[in-house]
C-alpha cells in the first residue's frame, strides 16, 4: 500500500513538471489574413487575442474569424506538443499512470 502511494506521489510530481514545461510553450493561430490572432499555451489555454479594428465591423464574420483563429492555434499547439511530450517524458507518464491504475 505504501509503495503504491509513493508511486502515485512520484507520478504526481512528474505530471506537475510536464504541466509546467508545457505552460511555457505557445502557438499563435490566425484568421482573416491576420486580422484575428489567438495565442494558446501548451496547456491549451488562450493567453492572448488580437483583433484588427476593421475586423469588428461585421459581428457574425468576427465570430467566425475568432473561431477559426482559436482552432488554428489549438491545432498548431497540439502538433508542437506531440513532439515536446516525447522529449520530456510526458508519454511515459501517461503509460505509468495507466499501469498504476491496473495494478
Amino acid at each position: 500500500m505504501f509503495n503504491k502511494l509513493k508511486q502515485f506521489n512520484d507520478l504526481r510530481s512528474r505530471a506537475k513538471t510536464v504541466q509546467t514545461a508545457l505552460e511555457k510553450e505557445s502557438a499563435e493561430g490566425s484568421a482573416g489574413w491576420g486580422k484575428v490572432k489567438v495565442t494558446v499555451n501548451g496547456n491549451q489555454r488562450v493567453t492572448s487575442v488580437a483583433i484588427a479594428d476593421d475586423a469588428m465591423a461585421d459581428k457574425a464574420k468576427l465570430q467566425d474569424l475568432i473561431k477559426e483563429a482559436v482552432n488554428d492555434s489549438l491545432e498548431k499547439v497540439q502538433k508542437m506538443l506531440a513532439g515536446k511530450l516525447k522529449d520530456i517524458g510526458g508519454l511515459d507518464l501517461a503509460k505509468d499512470i495507466q499501469d498504476l491504475m491496473k495494478g
